[in-house]
């Protein structure tokens, strides 16, 4: 299945592929950094800035049959996306890479951001890309990734969920649970006092706290 987004959006609507991973993650995270501009920077995410860093420094290499581009530009004009991918190596096919400071996560969140970059340089070079990989700092190796027909139908819809919430400016309310503690804006945004389902209950705690200490 093919999924465009609206034919009222113009080029300067496209959204960074980058958020398609904070959106599987959390639609609350994704929301906190790309409608209210929220960062907060932790060991986690200076590590793999840094990562990104050294990995994604403009440049071309070859080597034997390889040619290698760091940090080219992608964009999609039927999905209105954009971004940059940290690798791509020409074997002759495309392949790109992504570099991740940590190890697999149990959710699709890296893969669907990994699979966005190939949709994009499908159109860009009207091509056909089958795998992609994403390399893990723990362990230093490489995942394989096949680009399914189920993938790229996650990742078709993920984006045109990306637009919409993008266009309705709506921060949604959190759904807490165990990834929280390894987001670096859980204290900005509240899990436990934003949720709409623990909210009142949240409330109810911290007036008793407060009655407890008078």
């Amino acid at each position: 299945m093919s999924i465009a987004v609206s034919t009222s959006e113009t080029d300067d609507d496209a959204l960074p592929i980058s958020g398609l991973q904070h959106l599987a993650f959390c639609p609350r995270q994704w929301a906190l950094i790309h409608l209210e501009q929220v960062w907060v920077e932790n060991i986690r995410t200076a590590e793999g800035r840094l990562l990104h860093e050294r990995a994604d420094l403009p440049g071309e290499s070859r080597r034997a049959n390889v040619r290698t581009v760091r940090g080219m530009w992608l964009r999609s004009e039927r999905l209105h996306l954009t971004g940059r991918a940290d690798i791509v190596e020409f074997k002759p096919e495309p392949f790109p890479v992504e570099y991740k400071r940590g190890k697999s996560k149990p959710t699709d969140c890296d893969t669907v951001q990994l699979c966005a970059q190939a949709l994009c340089l499908e159109e860009m070079l009207q091509a056909t890309i089958g795998r992609g990989a994403i390399f893990y700092g723990n362990p230093r190796r490489r995942l394989e990734v096949e680009f399914t027909p189920q993938l790229r139908s996650r990742t078709e819809e993920l984006t045109a969920t990306m637009h919409r919430l993008y266009r309705s400016s709506i921060t949604p309310a959190a759904t807490p649970g165990p990834y929280c503690r390894n987001c670096s804006l859980v204290h900005v945004c509240l899990p436990e006092a934003t949720s709409q389902d623990d909210a009142a209950q949240w409330v109810a705690l911290q007036l008793r706290s407060l009655q407890q200490d008078v």
